[in-house]
């Protein structure tokens, strides 16, 4: 699939994300330059050997059995606060885009590899504010998952 950046819609609020969520299983949220670069390449990188591995890195955002009835907007807030680091640590251009594909395999830690990637949205800034948000009305100490060097 050719695609350009510009193509793709915004999602604007964690609500429309959340709705999202709630309408299409099999979505994914990858944070990087776009699906532009990433999809010239069609492989991500284990970053500790440098090996291309079988797929683009992703994170899933369908909701798991055990969630039960609780709110599709607190799980979509904290699949998106897990890796707000991100942009900071990768370097300017990095966001959050939404995809639909193939999972192939597991990367290093574990992450989806996806395969046959369907860029469909960009995920706005105020979303992420927002998430960060939702995630700290939970009342619990939670970070995102960011790895320090030793």
């Amino acid at each position: 699939m050719s695609t350009t950046d510009d193509d793709l819609p915004v999602v604007r609020t964690l609500a429309e994300l959340t709705d999202l969520v709630r309408r299409r299983h099999g979505l994914y949220v990858r944070w990087s330059r776009g699906p532009a670069t990433d999809l010239a390449r069609v492989s991500s990188r284990d970053e500790l050997t440098g090996v291309a591995m079988p797929g683009l890195s992703a994170n899933p955002l369908d909701i798991e059995a055990w969630w039960e009835d609780r709110p599709v907007a607190v799980w979509v807030a904290r699949r998106l606060h897990d890796y707000a680091h991100l942009p900071h640590d990768k370097g300017p251009g990095v966001r959050p885009w939404v995809l639909a594909g193939r999972e192939t395999g597991r990367g290093p830690d574990n992450e989806p590899l996806v395969v046959d990637v369907r860029p469909l949205c960009w995920i706005d800034q105020a979303v992420i504010e927002e998430a960060r948000a939702e995630v700290a009305r939970q009342g619990n100490p939670w970070g995102p998952l960011r790895r320090t060097g030793g």
